[in-house]
């Protein structure tokens, strides 16, 4: 096979070492093995750029490769690899042979690199996916609150077609005070479900008790410092997405796409659509496009 690339090194990563194998024209095949401690990331850095290495390929493997990644990216082109898609002969693996075998890949231009984004989109994409898990925390707690009213046996739900609407909250922090009656916690609804007094009075009637008082109070706080949280995502984010404010007020024009879908999908994918060669790379990337496996006349559609 032609040599593609003229110095290479292959790196296997795990979460305390990495194992170094370098290649190439005028130098001997050398592995070494580096703490993945930073001073040690950089002795690695100082090594490759002494030996000419220019091309560095490594298995993206957990969040590991990150801090290495964001190491060595100024000096050479490092390309992150699918480990499925470079498996090794079985019986024969072990962290050198995966360095070595990486190399040889990568001399041979047989690695294909994952879509890796700027640093600046990859810190906006830690907020995004950081806000998102917070969303998704206020939706557990908010599911928590209605499990603690349903062993009550409070049928909001039942009457109420948000159990976290305005007039829901109201009742919600009243039913916690303990201070009004039950007619008198039905009388605070406001708008349409005034029509329902009397159906949100039977509902209100049922066990409740200090330890549900104590759980839902509890939760209730937990999604105001969760809230208080995203508060601050949001303004951090407002900051970070400043260079590409004119990509994220076009995308805001579709339907359906707000502030918050915009900066995650630039986040996703970027600015810089040369990364997608077609449309359906895009879609293919996303995970929105089936692939297919032939054999023998058979097609097997792999997602």
């Amino acid at each position: 096979m032609d040599i593609i690339v003229d110095r290479g090194c292959g790196l296997d990563v795990h979460k305390e070492t990495v194992v170094a194998c370098i290649m190439g024209s005028g130098i001997k095949k050398e592995i070494r093995t580096y703490s993945t401690m930073t001073n040690e990331l950089l002795r690695l850095k100082g090594w490759l750029s002494d030996q000419g290495i220019t091309h560095v390929a490594m298995e993206s493997t957990g969040v590991y490769w990150k801090p290495i990644f964001n190491i060595l990216e100024d000096r050479f082109e490092v390309i992150l690899v699918n480990a499925r898609h470079i498996k090794n002969v079985p019986g024969r693996k072990t962290d050198v042979k995966d360095s070595e075998w990486l190399c040889k890949l990568l001399r041979n231009g047989l690695v294909k690199g994952s879509f890796v984004p700027p640093k600046e989109i990859r810190e906006l994409r830690d907020l995004t996916r950081y806000r998102r898990k917070l969303v998704q925390a206020i939706s557990s707690e908010k599911n928590r609150i209605q499990k603690v009213l349903e062993d009550a046996n409070i049928k909001l739900s039942s009457v109420v077609s948000d159990t976290f609407g305005v007039s829901s909250t109201i009742i919600i922090d009243e039913l916690i005070r303990g201070e009004l009656t039950i007619g008198e916690m039905a009388g605070l609804v406001k708008g349409k479900l005034t029509r329902k007094k009397a159906q949100i009075r039977e509902a209100l009637v049922g066990k409740f008790e200090e330890h549900h008082k104590f759980m839902i109070k509890s939760s209730l706080d937990h999604i105001k410092s969760i809230q208080k949280v995203i508060a601050g995502i949001d303004s951090q984010i407002d900051k970070v997405i400043s260079p590409y404010r004119k990509e994220y007020e076009l995308l805001q024009t579709i339907p359906g796409i707000k502030e918050q879908g915009a900066a995650s999908i630039i986040a996703e994918i970027g600015v810089d659509m040369e990364r997608f060669p077609t449309e359906e790379h895009l879609s293919s990337w996303a995970g929105m496009s089936p692939g297919n496996n032939e054999s023998a006349g058979k097609k097997k559609v792999v997602t």
